[in-house]
């Protein structure tokens, strides 16, 4: 049971509200230590232009962004990858108030509340879901717009963000709720030099993407997959080894007539390809474990450490931690666009992490070779070949021992270029990710200091 005495006023600062989690959540505590503040304290929607979210809309998906705008939910912004494949068409869609610019922070306002992104030149021209609190900067104001970004995505920015949620099931925040949300206006230089770390991180992130684009690109240029045929036929002789669609997909013996036999397998190249066995989570709240990631986290741009695994818990943990250079392959999910088959490359964040036991750990003691992989697999061909050896009726999955056998071309004259492509791609994100939480850093030592003093 939590314990709290609160005075009168908060009942006037929170539109009478009564309930007790509201009062015991961290906002309220966040605002009494900001009462400390050396610093004037002013309000989110004094110190910007905007705070609006964008229109409900009837939402008309084609299949390609020559007739559509890409389109992103509040989830896909937080994952590596943004593009969530969907485009909604340009014809029908009003764009007003849908549109993103550069330099903004977004807020995820229904369900997961309170997460937050900044906006980059990678954010042009995609249409955004209403489920997405747009803040914009007023350059002629005080406050920075990356400061106010590393602010609002800090531990104290987050518990006044979602402080003010409504709803029974699905929790909900409303712009005008956080209009009154207060900003400490620390000194110009400080503020500057958080808001030119955000600015870093974001450039980096920008040149990340576009370096493993071009990777990509590469791969769907010269084994090319023009959409997915849903109705075909096939004689049964030439059937996998079951009869469903994606287990017999045309485009998949397309890229295998491309490979000819200039191809190699997993097994060729991979010292280990496994998922190790179930096992007891017993999680720790404090970094006095092993740091551990599910797989939902580990489709996500920042990853960040929430639980640690209790060493007492697991047998044999070195089977569940991976080094960088590992790819790392979900190996359950739908096969409509969901997960499953969803590769990723462990980088210096997740090097010596625990992963859950949804993933693939398939280890290349040749780097090079691991980025050369890594590319061709997130490349459209590599995602259906992935797909094709799912099975399974309600969810399908891919096993390590199907996975060791799956096709991919052997290194050409471009092996080099793309591995410095990966390279480049991981190098980038990795000090990406280490400028954004330095920044963050910043704004949350800043505020701390001032409990002590």
């Amino acid at each position: 049971m939590k314990l709290l005495n609160t005075r009168s006023c908060f009942f006037q600062e929170s539109d009478l509200r009564l309930d007790a989690s509201f009062h015991l959540s961290d906002g309220p505590l966040t605002k009494l230590i900001l009462k400390k503040s050396p610093f004037e304290i002013s309000t989110l929607g004094k110190e910007t232009k905007n705070i609006f979210k964008g229109n409900i809309f009837k939402r008309v998906y084609v299949s390609t962004a020559t007739h559509g705008f890409p389109f992103m939910t509040a989830s896909d912004m937080m994952k590596t990858d943004m593009n969530s494949g969907k485009f909604v068409s340009k014809k029908y869609t009003k764009i007003s108030n849908l549109l993103f610019e550069k330099g903004w922070t977004l807020v995820s306002r229904s369900g997961t509340l309170g997460n937050t992104a900044y906006t980059s030149e990678d954010y042009d021209e995609v249409v955004g879901t209403d489920d997405l609190i747009r803040v914009v900067p007023d350059e002629d104001k005080q406050v920075r717009g990356g400061y106010l970004y590393a602010y609002l995505s800090s531990k104290y920015g987050y518990g006044l963000l979602t402080q003010s949620s409504y709803g029974g099931v699905v929790k909900h925040i409303e712009p005008h709720h956080i209009e009154n949300l207060p900003i400490p206006m620390l000194p110009d230089t400080k503020q500057q030099q958080i808001h030119n770390l955000i600015e870093d991180a974001s450039s980096l992130r920008v040149e990340s993407n576009a370096m493993l684009k071009e990777a990509i690109d590469f791969f769907d240029k010269k084994y090319c997959v023009n959409g997915l045929v849903k109705v075909f036929k096939k004689n049964i002789k030439n059937c996998n080894f079951s009869l469903a669609a994606y287990n017999n997909n045309l485009e998949c013996d397309t890229v295998e007539s491309l490979l000819l036999n200039d191809y190699m397998t997993i097994s060729d190249i991979a010292k280990n390809c496994f998922a190790p066995p179930l096992f007891k989570h017993i999680y720790l709240k404090k970094n006095n474990g092993h740091p551990f990631l599910t797989g939902a986290e580990l489709t996500k741009f920042h990853k960040k450490y929430y639980r640690w695994l209790s060493p007492r818990g697991v047998k044999n943990i070195q089977n569940y931690k991976i080094s960088k250079g590992t790819l790392l392959f979900y190996k359950s999910g739908t096969t409509d666009g969901g997960i499953l088959g969803n590769v990723f490359i462990a980088d210096d964040i997740l090097d010596g992490a625990c992963l859950s036991d949804h993933v693939i750990r398939v280890s290349i003691e040749d780097l090079a070779m691991a980025y050369w992989a890594f590319a061709f697999f997130k490349s459209s061909a590599g995602i259906r070949l992935l797909l094709k050896l799912a099975t399974g009726s309600v969810i399908p999955f891919i096993t390590p021992e199907r996975l060791k056998g799956v096709k991919l071309p052997k290194p050409d004259e471009n092996f080099k270029w793309v591995v410095q492509k990966i390279e480049s791609y991981i190098a980038n994100s990795v000090e990406s990710q280490m400028k954004e939480q330095q920044a963050i850093s910043l704004v949350e030592k800043e505020i701390e200091s001032w409990q002590k003093s």
